[in-house]
């Protein structure tokens, strides 16, 4: 059964939603971030960057989404627009000698079921098969073993490309890809498929569609907790309890009559808005540790309630997540309540006025035409932060590192 919390305590959340409305309409809406945080988010990358983007044939990219076109809105597009992006960027240089870095374009996250659930079960090959495309027609690769390469993977679990934890874990990370840099959603502390000097990306979410639905802000944010989604996956997980590790259903159990909870797995045709007239958004863990939801939450003014333990969170030198977010442990859930009521004032209010600075929100997002300070920028900034490549990276003519013909025999299979 879940708590019930006093009218009074009611009262005192809707006050706070409406001082906060209050600060807002004085012109106290936004805050600076001092320190590293906001160097990096104003830095630019482009003239000290140079990367090579590899032609292949269209049947790893262009041609996938010709066949079907929802993979433009998924939350995986992101390996789409980054290579428009690059296609058109300063940073792009013609002439592989020169480059710092090699883009291969292959969409492997662009294979959709009827209800628009990614397969991963297709893109090690995919994958493998781009490799060896890349690897027979220019020398780049081979001279280093991929370690100056980079490949968006924004699968649930990055390149271990499986959406479950455990069979993600038994996979492990692709072994072609074991020397090049990862861009990735997926983002876990001391987690098989994270490994170091990946750089960890927000999802994608359609920056014009939102802003379709951005309501004056001037409008109180009377919703105290705000979540629409999944609690159990009844199809994936018919026991119960794996799904999110059972926090999702810990939030519903215990809160579900709660009325300073307004949680539902419906989701209405006015989510966004509903986003915007909260002051707390729930960002649990589902069967990745991030969600599309802290994107939505940052853009939209709403402070993130971060539930996933030992995550590691998109351009983490750049967002001050600890400043921004609330982080509750999974175990923790059945406190939610507790934890929220207890914040100060001041302490939400700050975390609402650094919200509010626009560029917080653009590095958040992957929009068309690219503007500075987004996510396409903050992924160059990580990419610059990594050069000089050490001497190490190169390897002796004919030498080898990885083993081609390790992993799943269902790799193997030709593309």
């Amino acid at each position: 059964m879940a708590m019930r919390l006093s009218s009074a305590a009611v009262a005192l959340a809707l006050l706070l939603a409406a001082t906060a409305l209050e600060d807002v309409a004085r012109g106290q809406d936004t805050e600076r971030i001092e320190g590293s945080a906001g160097d990096v988010l104003e830095d630019d990358p482009v003239g000290r960057l140079k990367v090579y983007v590899y032609e292949l044939p269209t049947k790893y990219n262009k041609k996938m989404v010709a066949k079907d076109s929802r993979c433009l809105s998924h939350m995986f597009a992101a390996e789409i627009f980054m290579h428009r992006f690059l296609l058109s960027s300063a940073i792009r240089t013609l002439n592989p000698e020169e480059a710092d870095w090699f883009y291969t374009p292959v969409y492997t996250t662009c294979d959709l079921t009827p209800w628009g659930h990614p397969l991963p079960f297709k893109s090690p090959r995919i994958m493998r098969s781009a490799i060896q495309f890349i690897s027979s027609h220019w020398p780049y690769w081979n001279r280093t073993d991929g370690a100056d390469h980079f490949f968006v993977v924004p699968h649930d679990f990055g390149a271990c490309f499986h959406y479950q934890e455990e069979k993600a874990i038994e996979r492990g990370i692709l072994p072609l890809l074991r020397r090049a840099t990862l861009v990735q959603t997926f983002g876990q502390k001391d987690h098989v498929c994270l490994k170091e000097g990946s750089i960890t990306i927000p999802p994608y979410a359609p920056p014009q569609k939102m802003k379709t639905h951005l309501v004056p802000p001037e409008t109180p944010r009377s919703i105290f907790v705000y979540f629409r989604g999944l609690f159990y996956d009844t199809a994936n997980d018919p026991e119960g309890g794996y799904y999110a590790r059972g926090a999702r259903a810990s939030v519903w159990e215990n809160f579900k009559n709660n009325p300073l909870f307004d949680i539902s797995t419906d989701h209405p045709p006015t989510y966004y808005e509903d986003m915007q007239r909260s002051i707390f958004c729930l960002c649990p863990l589902g069967w990745a540790p991030w969600s599309p939801r802290l994107v939505e939450a940052v853009v939209f003014g709403c402070i993130p309630v971060i539930i996933a333990d030992d995550i590691v969170l998109p351009f983490a030198d750049a967002i001050p997540w600890d400043e921004i977010g609330v982080f509750v442990a999974e175990d923790d859930v059945p406190k939610l309540d507790t934890i929220l009521t207890s914040i100060p004032m001041d302490v939400i209010l700050r975390k609402q006025r650094l919200l509010a600075n626009p560029s917080m929100k653009q590095a958040m997002l992957f929009p068309q035409p690219a503007q500075p300070g987004d996510a396409f920028h903050q992924i160059l900034n990580g990419l610059g932060r990594k050069l000089p490549h050490p001497k190490s990276v190169y390897l002796d003519p004919g030498q080898k590192v990885l083993n081609w013909t390790q992993g799943p025999v269902g790799d193997l299979k030709p593309w």
